[in-house]
């Protein structure tokens, strides 16, 4: 059986992130590599694919969300909004919906309504936004009129977006081109080019392999970490079944996982390497698999309040830091030793006209 070390597996990882050397690569090709980028912070989102870039274009995500529509903003995996590629979206919907989150009777006592709220609410969606393009205001004011059912109006008002996530995993609802601050939704259907109905039995096995292309070799409960948890693990086992003739196991320092064949030859050559990165907040790297890459004492100051991951310094693919940018100044608190000199030239690769404190 092939055996890997952490260190070659976070090497390959970097690699297939473009965080080893910046790629010619579009803004959709890296949401298609990174299996989405996570979006709930729109300005996060332009970043990750902004660092990952060896030539970034400012305007590039905006003009392939509402231009050419090449990309999507929806709520997908582990309910959090994400950009997709267009053409992937479908896959993430149909095996979010699989799961069925929004029926359990804890989250519809969690929210304060009943399953039968959240299916008119459903069915409203369906109905309304087919074909429109709403801001948040003028959907809600619309389902509140088709259901009958004024006392919503709070739930589908909510930021959280607990109400409409189940529009989103079934297929009704994505987000639209921005108005100024304002959030824009419309149906996937009408909005986005080829647009099409794919079932949870293809879609799971494909988000396994496009899962562990990205943050392979892994494992069921990893990639559940990331999909979605509390999702059955009879579900997940049932999509690593489906896409088995196409995994190898291999042991990780120790630990029995699965890789893509296809890669198992790139990972044996990787070498370990020390290269100093700094990510964005909420990165795809960080967020998906953060087990070994944050030192535990130190895990508070990453995965923060609220839900906030912050912009992280690498060191040998490992989470060496945290930083923030004020005033054009780079601060950087370190949780191991960097060398400055590393670390001054990736805030100029990657924060032109900024300066490391």
């Amino acid at each position: 059986m092939t055996t890997l070390s952490r260190d070659q597996v976070l090497a390959w990882r970097m690699k297939r992130h473009h965080i080893t050397e910046p790629a010619h690569a579009s803004a959709v090709e890296l949401a298609r590599r990174l299996a989405g980028v996570q979006a709930q912070v729109s300005s996060s989102a332009v970043q990750a694919i902004a660092f990952r870039q060896a030539k970034p274009d400012s305007d590039e995500v905006d003009r392939a969300l509402r231009d050419e529509r090449t990309l999507v903003r929806s709520w997908s995996v582990r309910g959090t909004l994400h950009l997709h590629a267009a053409d992937d979206a479908p896959l993430f919907a149909a095996a979010m919906a699989a799961v069925r989150s929004w029926e359990k009777p804890s989250v519809l006592r969690g929210h304060g309504v009943t399953l039968a709220e959240i299916t008119s609410i459903i069915e409203a969606v369906a109905e309304v936004l087919h074909g429109q393009v709403l801001t948040r205001e003028e959907l809600t004011e619309a389902v509140l009129e088709h259901t009958g059912s004024p006392h919503l109006a709070e739930i589908l008002r909510s930021g959280w977006g607990f109400a409409l996530k189940p529009t989103s995993w079934l297929g009704l609802l994505c987000h639209g081109p921005a108005e100024g601050n304002r959030v824009t939704f419309t149906s996937p259907s009408t909005w986005l080019p080829g647009w099409r109905t794919v079932t949870a039995e293809e879609a799971g096995p494909e988000l396994v392999r496009r899962y562990l292309g990205a943050y392979g070799p892994s494992t069921v409960a990893d990639f559940g970490a990331w999909f979605s948890r509390g999702t059955k693990v009879s579900l997940l086992k049932s999509w690593f079944a489906a896409a088995r003739d196409e995994l190898t196991e291999v042991v990780v320092d120790g630990t029995p996982m699965l890789a893509r064949t296809e890669d198992v030859a790139e990972l044996v050559d990787t070498a370990p390497n020390k290269l100093v990165r700094l990510l964005p907040a909420f990165d795809q790297y960080v967020i998906a698999v953060n087990r070994d890459l944050v030192p535990a004492e130190h895990l508070a100051k990453v995965s923060r309040a609220a839900g906030w991951i912050s912009p992280v310094v690498l060191q040998g693919g490992r989470v060496a830091g945290v930083w923030k940018e004020e005033g054009g100044v780079v601060h950087i608190e370190q949780f191991e030793r960097v060398p400055r000199k590393a670390l001054a030239a990736e805030v100029a690769r990657v924060l032109p006209g900024t300066s490391l404190g």
